[in-house]
């Protein structure tokens, strides 16, 4: 037996897989931050799987996806096929659309399993789109049916396409073989003791803390996407984080002015940004001396900043002339008139909160619900655009250069606004290096908020920078979130080629949602079943 260990994102723990007598395994080369699978010889295939996003929300709160269901005992299928009830189907991203996942729905099909390119961004634009549009889908609808993502590699395919081969079909039926994608006997259960983290620090202005106005500069670190541990959350909000922290080092360095700086790095964004609400619902209602309390000038909220040449300004109500926000925004205005800056703009974006919805637009509507001046700052026009919620938010997706010059921008607002004169800092200042070693840690592990556990590295780093950069650095972690979170988000597949029914094609046991035991007719001999090999 050949056995070859699996390689895993750094800080993940590795461990190798033992084969069955017999198996020979080769590790097969996966995208940075993907887990690599290692693939036997043609008779069995041993698959390293990525469960869709299983997480239960409450109905009062949110609405979202629920695949609790991650065992899979199924033949598998293709969509050209004509059955696919209770059958594993098999697609690649140029398959998926919404119309065929609506289809494999409707026929009942037993588990889905979508095969994305090792370089999720090398897909034509066009499969991008499709995909994108069949995700938002399933992020919105509840479904039953177990669904796992798997990168896509040469004994993987040759599953795929001897599943789509009429003729591999039709000698499948009469031979009475073939492919068998069989998941654990592990059932996804509910992750208990939950902890969302919220970071806070202040740079406190020239005089009494209490009596000066504060500005508040917020980002939520935390990604998502139709699979979490595929979910690397580049842009959206890789880059809201590293422009908060490069500012949060810059005004560091030289910051002492009659306004108090307060930055915070929020949890669970990507649920209607809880980490914000209870953030918020900490300092207002728990607090006696706070500097939510009064006197805040406005929050400014960062969210996707590492690309287009708009900056959008998203607010819950126009600000008015005169107030805080109005004159950052002049400064901002303003700003973009350098020369530097040409071919940069500034749009003013007024979307009411739309209470019926589950899910907020933007993380400033947290504070716009408590009265609190915000506003958020994005590249996107629309919250329904780009990939904010997508696994096809990597790396590779980001413009390094436009978000150093974003943050530059960015900078150079806030200093005109706290020190009320023109003040440049020079282009050296915002370190472009930085920045993209920032985005680059950030995106080397998934950060989906259900594989962030309180003492998770990614955590304690940011918490480091914290306390090296600010004052009155806290750690709040808020537990019993109004959603749960479920486990098996990685599963074991295994395709191997099993013994069906005669002319049925069906598995002579299956334990699919919903089925508990055989699928076949009553007269078949159970005789038959232990020959199954399952």
């Amino acid at each position: 037996m050949i056995q070859a260990p699996i390689s895993a994102p750094a800080g993940m723990i590795q461990a190798p897989i033992s084969a069955p007598a017999g198996m020979i395994q080769a590790p097969i080369s996966a995208p940075a931050g993907m887990i690599q699978a290692p693939i036997s010889a043609p008779a069995a295939h041993l698959l390293i799987l990525l469960c869709l996003f299983c997480v239960s929300v409450a109905p009062h709160m949110l609405s979202g996806l629920s695949c609790r269901n991650a065992l899979v005992q199924a033949e598998s299928r293709t969509l050209e096929a004509e059955l696919l009830t209770r059958h594993c189907i098999i697609m690649r991203l140029a398959d998926f659309s919404t119309d065929r996942w609506y289809q494999a729905l409707s026929q009942s099909a037993g588990a889905l399993l979508i095969l994305v390119p090792e370089t999720l961004s090398g897909a034509p634009q066009g499969q991008q789109q499709g995909f994108l549009e069949g995700e938002m889908e399933m992020l919105r609808n509840d479904t039953w049916v177990p669904i796992y993502f798997a990168v896509e590699q040469e004994e993987l395919l040759s599953v795929y396409e001897e599943s789509k081969s009429v003729m591999w079909f039709m000698l499948g039926l009469v031979m009475g073989n073939g492919f068998q994608m069989v998941t654990g006997e592990t059932q996804s259960q509910p992750i208990s003791n939950s902890a969302i983290v919220t970071m806070e620090g202040q740079l406190r202005g020239r005089g009494e803390p209490e009596e000066l106005p504060t500005v508040v500069i917020v980002a939520h670190y935390d990604s998502a996407g139709a699979a979490p541990w595929l979910a690397f959350g580049a842009d959206s909000n890789g880059s809201g984080v590293a422009v908060l922290l490069e500012i949060m080092r810059l005004f560091h360095r030289l910051y002492r002015d009659p306004y108090n700086l307060l930055f915070s790095l929020t949890g669970a964004g990507k649920f209607s940004y809880y980490g914000s609400k209870r953030w918020i619902e900490e300092h207002l209602d728990h607090l006696e001396s706070s500097p939510l309390h009064e006197n805040v000038a406005f929050v400014l909220c960062l969210d996707t900043l590492a690309n287009g040449d708009t900056l959008h300004i998203h607010a819950s109500r126009p600000p008015q002339e005169g107030t805080a926000q109005w004159d950052f925004i002049r400064d901002l205005e303003s700003v973009i008139k350098l020369p530097q800056f040409q071919g940069v703009d500034v749009s003013l974006i007024h979307k009411k909160i739309n209470l019926g919805e589950d899910i907020l637009a933007w993380e400033h509507e947290q504070f716009s619900l408590r009265r609190i001046p915000a506003f958020t700052v994005s590249h996107l026009s629309s919250h329904q655009l780009g990939l904010k919620s997508s696994i096809l938010d990597t790396r590779s997706q980001v413009d390094t250069e436009k978000l150093r010059r974003n943050t530059h921008v960015l900078l150079e607002a806030l200093a005109r606004f706290l020190y009320k004169e023109p003040m440049k800092f020079p282009s050296q200042e915002v370190d472009g290096s930085r920045l993209t070693a920032t985005l680059d840690w950030l995106v080397a592990q998934p950060r989906a908020a259900q594989l962030l556990g309180e003492k998770h590295p990614l955590l304690i780093t940011m918490e480091t920078l914290f306390r090296r950069y600010l004052r009155d650095t806290k750690r709040h972690v808020f537990r019993d979130p109004e959603f749960v979170f479920y486990d098996q988000l990685k599963q074991t597949m295994t395709s191997h080629r099993g013994l069906l029914c005669p002319h049925t094609g069906t598995v002579p046991c299956c334990q699919l949602s919903g089925c508990k035991g055989p699928i076949v007719p009553p007269y078949w001999h159970r005789a038959l079943l232990p020959t199954v090999g399952l």
